[in-house]
């Protein structure tokens, strides 16, 4: 069977991604980003990312078929995220999806948006090994996947109770005067701080914490004792060392994302781990998943940080792997689902 050239939609947020790939090789990754209109509101605002979906679309699409010198009528089949997100920037890009769909004749599947996520790594490093644990870590989401089919099977062992940790990156930027999006400006000033001068809070890493919740994550805690450190520090009048506490809070997530990943693995006697997400960017992360992996034997695979943020390149690198397992499309009548469950690969 040739391998099939498929298009994907990504706007779950405040990127309009198109990605065209064909099996598993990445021909165009076009994303247009709307991060610079929700700045001055130090987070994204859902009718702002709608709009700017609604205007980026076309030229987007134009943009990567151009990247990929192919014509739309050449693709095997449409991709589009059909959630969990924003539901109304959802909306645009599965009624995008659905218009070409029917106007071009070709079978839609409209796709879970976490499962993009773990898809994305077969367009740096091959085949998915099956079974895989997965952590997916972004803005939304906070999450510890098993993987045995990524087209037919995907299993929550944990997610976020509250903040997702790259929520609370942005909010505790925010308290630290630092520019939106907060994970690229705190992993930048982290790297000149010291981790160990203030030791914030681990959440749910307790003995009690694990016997209840022992691959979910909480960060509501630490973003709230980050903000009461730096309260109490201007009450006394002391200057704040910004990159120590950066640092400090760079390092107490990671720690807990890191060590709750690598223990998913041994428990479920899986070898491979995959990281997806943007906070999966994180230079601290990146550098603790593998130390650890190293140590407990366990075999890691991360994209490349342009490919863990959102965008269309993994959604198309999940429908090529529908298409390719024979997984029947979706029907036309699905719509978009702000909450839709990892469980649900697709409609």
């Amino acid at each position: 069977m040739t391998e099939p050239l498929v298009l994907g939609i990504e706007t779950s947020c405040d990127e309009t991604g198109v990605g065209i790939v064909r099996g598993h090789t990445l021909l165009a990754d076009a994303v247009a980003s709307s991060v610079e209109e929700h700045a001055r509101f130090g987070g994204v605002v859902p009718e702002v990312a709608s709009r700017a979906h609604l205007e980026a679309m076309v030229p987007t699409i134009e943009r990567a078929c151009k990247d990929a010198g192919i014509k739309l009528k050449d693709v095997d089949a449409i991709a589009v995220t059909a959630g969990p997100g924003l539901v109304g920037a959802l909306l645009v890009g599965v009624a995008a999806a659905k218009s070409l769909a029917y106007a071009l004749d070709k079978p839609i599947y409209g796709v879970n948006h976490l499962a993009s996520h773990v898809a994305v790594d077969t367009l740096e490093h091959g085949p998915l090994p099956e079974p895989a644990i997965a952590m997916l870590v972004s803005g939304g989401h906070s999450s510890i996947l098993h993987v045995p089919d990524l087209a037919k099977e995907v299993i929550s062992l944990g997610a976020t109770m509250d903040d997702a940790a790259g929520e609370a990156f942005d909010k505790v930027a925010r308290v630290l005067g630092l520019a939106f999006p907060g994970g690229p400006e705190i992993d930048r000033i982290a790297k000149s701080g010291n981790p160990t001068v203030i030791d914030f809070p681990r959440g749910l890493t307790s003995k009690a914490d694990i016997e209840k919740h022992e691959f979910d994550f909480s960060f509501s805690g630490i973003k709230t004792a980050v903000a009461r450190f730096v309260e109490s520090e201007n009450k006394k009048g002391n200057q704040i060392n910004i990159a120590d506490v950066a640092a400090s809070f760079q390092e107490a997530v990671t720690d807990v994302l890191s060590a709750k990943a690598i223990a998913a693995c041994k428990k479920q006697g899986v070898e491979y781990l995959i990281l997806g997400g943007g906070v999966a960017a994180n230079s601290r992360l990146r550098y603790l998943v593998e130390t650890r992996a190293e140590k407990a034997g366990v075999k890691v695979r991360i994209p490349r940080p342009g490919l863990c943020t959102d965008n269309g390149a993994m959604v198309a690198a999940l429908g090529s792997i529908m298409v390719s397992s024979g997984v029947l499309p979706s029907p036309m009548q699905f719509g978009a689902d702000s909450s839709m469950p990892i469980n649900l690969i697709h409609y």
